[in-house]
């Protein structure tokens, strides 16, 4: 009777260890989890801001060219007025018109890319930074955690719903454009949340 009393509490004590050490797993592996999301959503904004660079020299390219047309069809212009051919003229000017129309709006995106480009470059730098301060706190947490043998609950740690609130805060940002707001918050670290 005495060694099956002993058995049950030394399954009992099995089974507290092995629950421990899955809740332990499972909370390392969560934050690990979070870091790497945090990490794709900083490449992504970066291939986004290499679209955006790509997009620029596209639309400067095809600026170049409009330019060149409209400065031919300005000539042709003066050429036909000097030569007193109003329908010549008139011939160059509905050839010009529509060109210059199309550098003007050209000339509008590119001024709206650049302005969408400096935001998202902005918020890079930003969430770059938040990520660099991150990896040595998860680091020293998940070491500590090893460590101790014991979950991680330390006022220095990044608790999940925190990480869920910085990651909605940047698709909240990216959905809209930054347009809803400065980019408040995105920047604060995650202690001051509390």
């Amino acid at each position: 009777m005495t060694m099956r009393v002993f058995e049950r509490i030394g399954r009992m004590l099995r089974a507290d260890a092995h629950g421990m050490m899955d809740q332990m797993e499972e909370r390392s592996l969560v934050l690990r989890q979070h870091l790497r999301e945090a990490e794709i959503e900083v490449a992504r904004k970066r291939t986004s801001i290499e679209a955006l660079d790509e997009e620029r020299r596209d639309l400067r390219e095809e600026g170049q060219r409009l330019e060149s047309q409209v400065a031919s069809l300005d000539a042709d212009v003066e050429l036909a007025r000097s030569g007193d051919d109003p329908e010549l003229a008139r011939y160059a000017i509905r050839r010009l018109i529509p060109k210059k129309v199309a550098l003007q709006k050209l000339f509008a995106r590119a001024a709206e890319l650049d302005v969408r480009r400096a935001r998202s470059v902005e918020r890079l730098e930003v969430q770059e930074v938040q990520l660099d301060e991150l990896h040595p706190r998860v680091r020293a947490n998940l070491a500590r955690c090893e460590a101790d043998g014991l979950p991680f609950e330390t006022s220095d740690s990044v608790t999940d719903e925190e990480i869920e609130l910085e990651l909605l805060r940047r698709r909240t940002m990216d959905v809209s454009g930054g347009s809803t707001g400065t980019g408040a918050g995105v920047g604060r670290p995650a202690e001051e949340g509390r």
